[in-house]
């Protein structure tokens, strides 16, 4: 088997959790981690010494299941972009001393369509708000319920 550090051609390896990665290490590259699993008994190993070894991950029986699925929309909630979105980018904007040119090379866009988003005539897809809301932070979105 090869160790999963050095490479080196060794009868016996074992598991070793290295920074939050199991690996298979040789007993010199083993030392590196915390060791999982005792190295098997070199009559246990495969003969020939490179067999592949195959290792079925299994998880206690009271163990919850990490992934679990779930609805992403509920979690987010209903967020609508404000009634004053178009102003708000504006108001952040010129806070910054920034022209149009420079807010559209910091998002990777037209000028045109930054003044289009500072018009209102343009509804930005969501990527675009979030970059926005981040780069300027400025809250774009609003909960329709507070809105009205």
């Amino acid at each position: 088997m090869l160790c999963e550090m050095c490479g080196k051609d060794v009868e016996v390896t074992s598991r070793v959790r290295v920074e939050g990665t199991v690996l298979r290490l040789c007993a010199d590259c083993s030392r590196f981690g915390q060791i999982m699993d005792p190295p098997p008994s070199p009559a246990a190993a495969a003969p020939g010494g490179r067999g592949r070894s195959v290792v079925a991950a299994t998880r206690p029986a009271g163990a919850p299941r990490r992934l679990e699925e779930r609805d992403l929309y509920t979690e987010i909630g209903e967020l609508e972009l404000a009634p004053d979105w178009g102003r708000r980018v504006r108001i952040a904007r010129e806070a910054l001393a920034w022209k149009p040119e420079d807010l559209a090379k910091k998002l990777n866009e037209k000028k045109s369509v930054v003044l289009k988003i500072e018009a209102g005539s343009m509804h930005p897809p969501d990527a675009l708000v979030r970059k926005i809301e981040h780069l300027l932070k400025v809250r774009l979105r609003a909960d329709p319920e507070s809105a009205g």
